[in-house]
């Protein structure tokens, strides 16, 4: 489990940000890391989710390679360590990956990270976003309810629950952007689908 948790992590950011980020500049000529260019309240959810995302990767790197007295430092929680609430946040952690990958495919040269103020963007309503309308944010949350799960203890509690709050406050910045920008068009569509998950309740024009 330890070797999985790693390699998996370096999978999941190194396939769902870094490669991405690669194949979205290649088609577009354009950076898709946009937190460096926003302000306010955009880029300290930005600074935030960072420090999240290093927290994560340190505790999973002392969890796989440090000491094995040290990951008692890390608060364990004791009444979690179990085979099945391992076995269902491994389930979270793979479905999470295929999901972000999935939905980042189909977004295409529109994906960004974070607000894009500068370049128009495509309203992608088909595939997974048929029934989500933030499924790569949907993925970001269930990787890291999944990581705790897997390891959990007081800091992975943290960093889920600080995780899954930057998350939702970037989702309504980002809806907020996408309604100034597409108007009546993203306004029909966030009536007929889930923020989240779910079944639409009509067909999203």
């Amino acid at each position: 489990m330890k070797l999985f948790i790693f390699v998996y992590l370096l999978f999941f950011y190194g396939l769902a940000f870094f490669w991405r980020s690669y194949v979205t500049w290649r088609a577009t000529g354009i950076n898709p890391y946009r937190l460096t260019q926003t302000k306010g309240i955009a880029k300290f959810l930005g600074s935030i989710y960072r420090l999240v995302a290093m927290g994560v990767f340190g505790v999973v790197l002392l969890y796989s390679w440090g000491p094995a007295n040290w990951y008692a430092h890390f608060g364990p929680l004791s009444w979690l360590e179990g085979s099945l609430a391992t076995a269902v946040g491994v389930i979270l952690l793979v479905f999470a990956l295929i999901w972000v990958l999935l939905a980042q495919a189909q977004m295409g040269s529109s994906w960004r990270i974070g607000i894009d103020e500068e370049h128009d963007t495509s309203l992608v309503t088909s595939g997974v976003f048929r029934f989500s309308r933030n499924p790569i944010f949907l993925g970001m949350r269930l990787n890291l309810f999944g990581l705790f799960l897997v390891m959990p203890n007081a800091l992975t509690l943290a960093f889920w629950l600080l995780g899954d709050v930057t998350i939702h406050m970037q989702v309504f910045l980002e809806e907020q952007h996408l309604r100034q920008r597409h108007g009546a068009a993203y306004e029909q569509y966030q009536a007929a689908t889930p923020r989240y998950l779910g079944l639409p309740t009509r067909q999203a024009g």
